[in-house]
């Protein structure tokens, strides 16, 4: 069991207002949800934008990978450190804090000067997202309980899904009515009313404080576990960067060892730090949860899948295909939308069905996989217009809205409020780094396939392993099934 330290009460005080079904907790959500779709949009946005920072800002290619990964990075690496940190010092005020980084730095985007004041300010909002996004997960898992926090992190799941399908239009449609020197400016400076709209509304609607107060700042040190922050920060920093950056640079592969010594040692300081009598960062005692420990894993291998499935279908519209980028866009269009419904259907739905609905998901998603592959082989011989690739996608979008927002569902019903930040957050990390190990090996694969064959078997090349990082996914939630069963 993990002990709740007696210094904790207002987190308890929470729990207790959240099981007397406190009316604000839907107005929480929907301020949780307008933000975190503020983040997402910005990603899908941002890709959309980037042939039009590269002109005109004068950006290499170099710069323009930065202004994906810079941001990538430090939202990857914060994320468990801002989610115990909103675990003891107060979700609501780690929560605003993030907004007002996010949307100050986006101010700093839109007006960027130079390409390398562009990639510091995309640095920034990673780490105004990396602050807010666990203090989301975590405060759903505050305010809801049971069959409710199933249909709030399915509403969730509809935000996750209209930013992809919003995303790339909004994009072009801002560089469109902007044009070549304004419009991508526009793609950042959209995300200031919304996040000051956002900072409003949480100071209205948060319960207070919104920060609980520390004696000192040595204090504030003990409980924030400030070494394990630090190494745990470190060793991610150590994994990500190889897999953004080796492509440019392949003696970063060498980092790879340093991330497992650096993991090694915060797992010692972490043991360590609870012998002593203290409370550390994230307590390893809630990896015994079969449902946490597997769920981390189901999703980790779903999403070095999934976001490489989108990147190779555009990379073939666009390459491979004749198209151009807001045909790209718009084949997603459908998929988006029918996996915004899908979450919804599913998060009302997943205390019903559980870890089946994540596997009948994955067991979709292979579906989807298959139909793309034959729309691009039968494409290349004439057969079928490009377009025909909407509709494969489209079991694509159900497959997203059956496995992210049920799966978080499953994966922290059993950890405690206390650590409900840090889990999310570990939760979160696990989905970033699956992004990233999947991005690196499918496009390497892709790649070296297209050196000596065409577009299509390339694709088809980079479909085929992500269709085996789904089934990986699938295998571990199956087993997870059988746990829960025993």
């Amino acid at each position: 069991m993990v002990k709740t330290p007696e210094r904790r009460a207002p987190a308890a005080s929470a729990h207790t207002h959240a099981e007397g079904e406190d009316p604000i907790r839907w107005r929480i959500l929907a301020v949780l949800i307008v933000t975190m779709f503020m983040t997402l949009i910005n990603v899908s946005i941002v890709n959309v934008a980037l042939p039009s920072i590269g002109r005109g800002l004068g950006a290499t290619p170099a710069d323009l990978q930065w202004v994906l990964s810079g941001y990538a990075l430090t939202f990857g690496v914060i994320l468990i450190a801002a989610g115990r940190a909103g675990d003891i010092m107060g979700r609501g005020g780690i929560f605003v804090a993030g907004v007002a980084i996010f949307t100050l730095s986006s101010v700093a985007a839109g007006m960027a000067p130079s390409a390398e004041w562009l990639n510091i300010a995309r640095v920034t909002q990673g780490i105004g997202s990396g602050l807010l996004n666990p203090q989301g997960l975590g405060m759903i898992q505050q305010y809801f309980r049971g069959a409710e926090r199933g249909r709030a992190f399915g509403q969730l799941g509809i935000a996750v899904g209209l930013s992809v399908a919003i995303g790339p239009v909004l994009g072009g449609l801002l560089i469109e009515l902007g044009g070549p020197n304004l419009g991508w400016r526009l793609t950042f400076l959209v995300n200031v009313p919304i996040g000051i709209a956002a900072i409003v509304l949480a100071l209205k609607w948060f319960p207070r404080p919104l920060i609980r107060r520390f004696p000192s700042l040595p204090v504030a040190l003990r409980d924030l576990d400030a070494i394990g922050a630090l190494l745990l920060g470190l060793a991610l920093l150590a994994l990500l960067i190889p897999f953004v950056e080796a492509r440019n640079t392949p003696i970063l592969w060498l980092l790879l060892p340093c991330a497992a010594a650096l993991t090694a040692l915060w797992l010692w300081w972490e043991r360590r730090y609870q012998r002593l009598g203290l409370d550390p960062m994230f307590d390893l005692q809630i990896f015994r949860h079969s449902s946490f420990r597997n769920g981390i894993l189901v999703i980790a291998f779903f999403f070095m899948g999934m976001p490489s499935l989108w990147v190779l279908v555009a990379l073939y519209v666009q390459e491979g295909g004749g198209g151009t980028a807001l045909d790209a866009g718009l084949i997603g269009v459908p998929s988006s939308l029918i996996g915004a419904y899908a979450a919804h259907w599913a998060g009302s739905r997943v205390a019903r069905y559980g870890r089946k609905m994540v596997i009948g998901g994955m067991l979709v998603t292979l579906i989807g996989v298959v139909l793309c592959v034959l729309v691009i082989l039968l494409h290349e011989v004439g057969q079928v217009s490009l377009w025909w690739l909407a509709g494969a996608m489209c079991f694509v979008g159900v497959a997203q809205g059956l496995v992210i927002s049920p799966n978080q569902t499953l994966t922290l019903e059993q950890v405690p409020l206390d650590y409900a930040g840090s889990s999310g957050g570990i939760m979160q990390t696990g989905q970033r780094i699956g992004t990233a190990v999947g991005f690196a090996v499918i496009t390497a694969a892709t790649y070296a396939t297209l050196a000596v064959s065409s577009w299509a078997l390339a694709v088809t090349a980079g479909l085929g392993l992500i269709a085996l990082m789904v089934l990986l996914g699938m295998a571990v939630a199956y087993k997870d099934l059988r746990a829960r069963k025993a």
